[in-house]
């Protein structure tokens, strides 16, 4: 992805196309033009442009809901899981 490449996006539920204008390492700024604000800068993650899936990010919380259940993470209270069982 390169400054003035065009790209189509989800936005209010539907598809806008915006030309890129600024790239950062996590961001994505796109000039879009909508029927009264022409011209106008929408920023969006790259992770929301290409597709990506938050999978790594949903296995992480999924492996602490398993140290949580197995009592070897304490929950914010100080008590664990398997304390508050009995």
């Amino acid at each position: 992805m390169e400054v003035g490449d065009r790209l189509k996006f989800q936005f209010g539920g539907k598809e806008k196309e915006g030309v890129v204008i600024k790239v950062f390492p996590k961001k994505v700024y796109l000039k879009v033009d909508f029927p009264r604000h022409p011209g106008k800068v929408v920023i969006r993650s790259l992770t929301a442009l290409e597709g990506k899936s938050l999978a790594g990010q949903k296995k992480k919380k999924k492996a602490k809901i398993e140290r949580i259940k197995k009592g070897k993470l304490l929950r914010p209270e100080g008590k664990k899981v398997a304390e508050e069982k009995e």
